[in-house]
């Protein structure tokens, strides 16, 4: 009996540990990410900057996003849009929220600085916008 507990405990451990690595990040998303696949909006971003500092931009939007274990949220117009996340090396690919299809983007580049004077857009949760 004390055998197969043990054999059970290491396969709990050999299965935890692979699916821990798996965890998403701030810093596995950060990055500049170009649309790879799937349709966005005909004014739907092509191109984004995710920054480790919970600011995302394309064009001249600036919005907050927050990760929650397989999913990003991105405060969008004072409300959080919920998307799945899967992030495999260099492809992050995004479904559901307002999506009609899921999408895939590549990362091209490293995160770059958020710009002096944009700031990170208010928490939907706990920050009032300012006006």
């Amino acid at each position: 009996m004390r055998l197969i507990a043990l054999a059970v405990a290491g396969l709990v451990a050999a299965v935890s540990a692979p699916l821990a690595a798996q965890e998403v990040t701030g810093a596995l998303v950060s990055g500049l990410w170009q649309l790879e696949s799937g349709k966005v909006k005909t004014d739907g971003p092509r191109s984004v900057m995710i920054r480790s500092d919970s600011s995302a931009s394309w064009g001249k939007e600036t919005v907050r996003w927050r990760l929650k274990p397989g999913q990003i949220m991105i405060a969008l117009g004072g409300e959080w849009e919920t998307y799945k996340l899967k992030v495999k090396k260099d492809r992050l690919s995004l479904s559901g929220g307002d999506l009609a299809e899921a999408i895939t983007l590549k990362r091209v580049g490293p995160s770059t600085p958020r710009p002096a004077g944009v700031p990170v857009p208010p928490d939907p949760d706990t920050e009032r916008p300012s006006r």
